[in-house]
């Protein structure tokens, strides 16, 4: 029987890690590090809750940051172990108010999508967490696709074997393994095409694949403004992800003052409140820059958010208050995973 070395290879990483989190975890190292960490701000990055499990499930996998059961577990560690603050606590403190509590942690969420209603709402109300969801605001209600939604979905349903990726080269699959392999390179490159290039390449997708949308099925993932009216009314805040999520440094200025600006505008108005919270998309070294972040200051935003690996000193976030880093939340992550990544481990990962 043939073996693919390299999926050994990766398959032993994988569990020597694991070995190594979990006698971290069940030793107290990793609790000895939150004591490196007390002055510290962890913030946590999670897009969507879902059950991976369901046979049915046809949008991006890797979107999902866990079940859940995996979410009311990190809720149970981060009530114990950290001091949750809301987005209006961090703004106050970095304009001179009342300090941080030690081991402050925010919890927040990207895009919009509906089982942050659904499923963390519940298990943040029980614990009375505030939390806060960034918004893009043109897929709220509204039938435009995230194009990785768009992307899984139809390579999920198609009965062909094969596509032609965004740089011209044919993929082909022999299962559904393999087809989200194939759609995990096709959204990457997608994420290197112009917002005009892309939205035409991923209109062609379902047909190019012989795949029908049904009517309303994005529409139907995203949150309703009745809902994020609700949540903010029991402690949930809410902030800009821009508009139409592009990758603000691959747009022209004017257009990401645009997004920016946009955003921030469209959730004012459904809310009747300011907002101070911004997530840049992608949020990774290049995704932004010192005028995008000067743009986000100028829009009137308080505070902005990356993607790059947290948790951060509090010197550090005050001298970076328009550029946050994050934990990144996987549902691959077991809880001593977790429990690693918001100690120590997350900063100095590879």
């Amino acid at each position: 029987m043939y073996l693919d070395t390299t999926v050994l290879k990766k398959t032993r990483r994988s569990k020597l890690k694991e070995g190594i989190f979990s006698f971290a975890f069940h030793s107290g190292l990793t609790r000895l590090g939150r004591g490196f960490w007390k002055n510290s701000l962890t913030v946590l990055n999670y897009h969507r809750i879902a059950n991976l499990d369901d046979d049915g499930f046809d949008t991006f996998k890797p979107n999902v940051s866990g079940r859940p059961e995996d979410f009311e577990r990190q809720m149970d560690y981060a009530a114990r172990w950290f001091n949750v603050i809301s987005t209006r606590d961090l703004v106050g403190w970095l304009d001179g108010g009342k300090p941080l509590p030690p081991h402050a942690a925010l919890i927040t969420f990207d895009d919009g999508y509906l089982d942050n209603y659904t499923f963390a709402y519940p298990i943040l109300r029980k614990h009375n967490f505030p939390a806060i969801i960034f918004l893009t605001t043109n897929h709220i209600e509204s039938d435009l696709p995230f194009y990785w939604d768009l992307a899984a979905y139809c390579l999920h349903h198609t009965r062909k074997d094969h596509v032609v990726l965004p740089d011209g080269t044919r993929r082909e699959w022999k299962n559904r393994a393999e087809a989200e392999r194939v759609g995990a390179t096709l959204i990457e490159q997608a994420k290197s095409l112009t917002e005009d290039e892309k939205r035409a390449w991923m209109s062609r997708l379902p047909d190019a694949l012989d795949v029908p949308i049904p009517a309303g099925f994005f529409r139907n993932l995203m949150l309703s403004w009745d809902q994020v009216r609700e949540m903010r009314r029991n402690g949930i805040e809410f902030g800009g992800h821009t508009m139409n999520h592009p990758i603000l440094t691959r747009v022209p200025l004017e257009k990401a003052k645009e997004e920016i600006v946009g955003s921030k505008a469209r959730v004012e108005q459904e809310l009747g409140e300011k907002i101070l919270g911004f997530a840049y998309p992608n949020g990774l070294t290049g995704d932004f820059n010192a005028e995008i972040e000067r743009t986000v200051a100028e829009a009137g935003y308080g505070a902005a958010f990356t993607l790059l690996n947290g948790p951060s000193p509090n010197a550090e976030v005050k001298r970076e208050r328009f550029a946050i880093r994050r934990v990144f939340v996987s549902h691959k992550h077991t809880l001593p995973q977790f429990a690693a990544l918001v100690s120590w481990f997350s900063r100095y990962r590879a």
